[in-house]
C-alpha cells in the first residue's frame, strides 16, 4: 500500500469534488492526513499515528469508535434484513421507540425515527405546528438546531441565515437562559418553544438551574409546545440520560441523534407526549420517511441504548467531567491571558479563549500532540470537548497535560504580539 499515494489522491479529490476551502483548512490546522482506524477513544490516521478523539464527532462518539456490541447488531441485521420493506411490521422499528419511550422522561411515548439531528428538528417544528395550528416559534440566540430550512430558521446565528433568507416565518430569537425574555414574547399564537438543555454549538453555555422549569412554566401558561433539542445532550452526555433530567422537567417534545446512533450508525427521533400525536394518528401519512427508522439504524440505537445503561455511561460523565472541567479550570487560572473561562456539564465542556485568533493556533499545538478538538460552530472561541464517555483517566491525564503546553504556546505567543 502506497501510503503517501492515498494521502495526495484523497486530499485532491476533495479539492477537485468536495470543496478546496475545506481541504485548505485541514492542512493548516495540521490535519494532510488520512483517518484510517477508530476504537475506543483512539483514532489512528494511515500512518499510524494515534489521536485521543476529544471532539468525538461533535457528539456522535459517547460509546467511544466501534464499540463491540454496536458492531455486532448491526452485523446480525444485516445478515437478516438491511432495509424495511415499509409494508409489514418492523420488529426493529417497533422495539426502538419502545426503549425512547422507557429512557425519555416523564411520558413522552410516541417516537418518529429518522437519520438525523436536522430531521428530528424539522418533524419537531411539523408536529408543533400541526398539534397547535399556530404560526410562531421562540428560539434562541446562539442556538444549533440544524440547517435545513426549518431547522435554519431555529438555529440563532445570522452567519448561518442570512445567506438564505428568507426563511420561514414566524420565528423569533430571545436570549438562551432568560425567562424574562420569554415571558415577553410568548403568547397565545406561539405554537412552540425550542431549545438546547446545554447550547453546544452556542459556546456550551449552561442556563441558570430555574430556566428550564420556567419556560416549562411558561409553555403551559400558553399552550405551547415545549421542544427539548437533545441531540447533542443526549444519551449521557452531561451525566444524566438527558439533560433536562439535572431540571425535573418533562418536555413536550425530545429531539435526539448523535449518540443514539452508537457511533456505528446515522440516526434520529423525535419523541413527543401522546397528546401531540393525535392529528398523526388520525392521518398517518402527513409525515413519512424512507430510511428513516431503517432496521441497521435501529439494531445500533436499541444496543447504544443497553450499553449506555448497563455500562452506567451517564454517571462516569458526570464523575469524569467533573475532574476534568476542575483541572481546567485550574489551568484557566493560570493563564488568565489565553483562557476567559471553562464551563459545562458532564463531559460536555468549553474552554472559551480571550481572543478568537488563539484558537487556531492551540488546536494546532494539539493536533501536534495527538489532542483531537475543534471550536463550536457559533462561537470560534470556544474549544469543545467531548470524548467518548468511557474515556480513561490515563487518556485523560495526557489530554489536560497537552492541554498545558498548548495554552503555555499560546500565552507566548501572545506575549509577542
Amino acid at each position: 500500500m502506497d501510503k503517501d499515494k492515498i494521502v495526495a489522491e484523497t486530499i485532491a479529490k476533495y479539492e477537485q469534488f468536495i470543496n478546496p476551502a475545506v481541504a485548505r483548512l485541514f492542512r493548516f490546522m495540521g490535519l494532510a492526513t488520512v483517518e484510517w482506524q477508530a476504537e475506543g477513544d483512539i483514532i489512528r490516521d494511515i500512518d499510524g499515528k494515534e489521536y485521543i478523539d476529544c471532539l468525538g464527532g461533535y457528539g456522535v462518539f459517547s460509546l467511544g469508535h466501534r464499540h463491540p456490541r454496536v458492531i455486532a447488531a448491526v452485523k446480525e441485521q444485516l445478515d437478516m434484513m438491511p432495509l424495511s420493506s415499509k409494508v409489514l411490521f418492523d420488529k426493529p422499528l417497533a422495539d426502538l421507540c419502545a426503549a425512547l419511550a422507557d429512557i425519555t422522561p416523564g411520558d413522552l411515548t410516541y417516537s418518529f425515527v429518522v437519520n438525523s439531528g436536522t430531521e428530528a428538528v424539522e418533524g419537531a417544528l411539523k408536529l408543533a405546528r400541526i398539534h397547535t395550528g399556530r404560526p410562531k416559534f421562540v428560539a434562541t440566540a446562539g442556538a444549533f438546531h440544524g440547517k435545513t430550512l426549518g431547522a435554519l430558521t431555529a438555529t440563532g446565528r445570522e452567519l448561518f441565515r442570512t445567506p438564505f433568507q428568507p426563511l420561514l416565518e414566524g420565528f423569533s430569537h430571545i436570549p438562551f437562559g432568560d425567562a424574562a425574555a420569554l415571558e415577553a414574547v410568548i403568547d397565545e399564537e406561539t405554537a412552540a418553544v425550542i431549545v438546547e438543555p446545554v447550547q453546544g454549538e452556542g459556546g456550551i453555555i449552561v442556563p441558570p438551574d430555574d430556566y428550564l422549569p420556567a419556560v416549562r412554566r411558561l409553555c403551559d401558561r400558553f399552550g405551547a409546545v415545549f421542544i427539548c433539542d437533545e441531540v447533542q445532550t443526549g444519551l449521557g452526555r452531561t451525566g444524566a440520560m438527558f439533560a433536562v433530567d439535572h431540571h425535573g422537567v418533562v418536555p413536550d417534545v425530545i429531539t435526539t441523534a448523535k449518540a443514539l446512533g452508537g457511533g456505528v450508525m446515522p440516526v434520529g427521533a423525535f419523541t413527543a407526549r401522546p397528546h401531540l400525536w393525535e392529528k398523526y394518528i388520525t392521518a398517518p401519512f402527513l409525515h413519512t420517511t424512507t430510511f428513516g427508522g431503517n432496521p441497521l439504524a435501529c439494531a445500533a440505537a436499541l444496543a447504544a441504548i443497553a450499553v449506555t445503561r448497563e455500562e452506567d455511561l451517564p454517571a462516569r460523565a458526570a464523575a469524569t467531567g467533573g475532574y476534568f472541567i476542575d483541572a481546567l479550570r485550574r489551568l484557566a487560572a493560570a493563564y488568565p491571558e489565553v483562557v476567559r473561562e471553562v464551563r459545562g456539564r458532564g463531559l460536555m465542556i468549553g474552554l472559551e479563549l480571550t481572543k478568537e485568533g488563539v484558537g487556531g493556533l492551540l488546536m494546532s499545538e494539539l493536533i501536534n500532540r495527538g489532542v483531537l478538538v475543534a471550536y463550536t460552530l457559533n462561537n470560534p472561541k470556544v474549544i469543545r470537548i467531548e470524548p467518548p464517555l468511557a474515556i480513561s483517566r490515563e487518556n485523560v491525564a495526557y489530554v489536560l497535560d497537552a492541554f498545558k503546553q498548548a495554552v503555555e504556546a499560546a500565552q507566548d505567543m501572545i506575549e509577542d504580539l
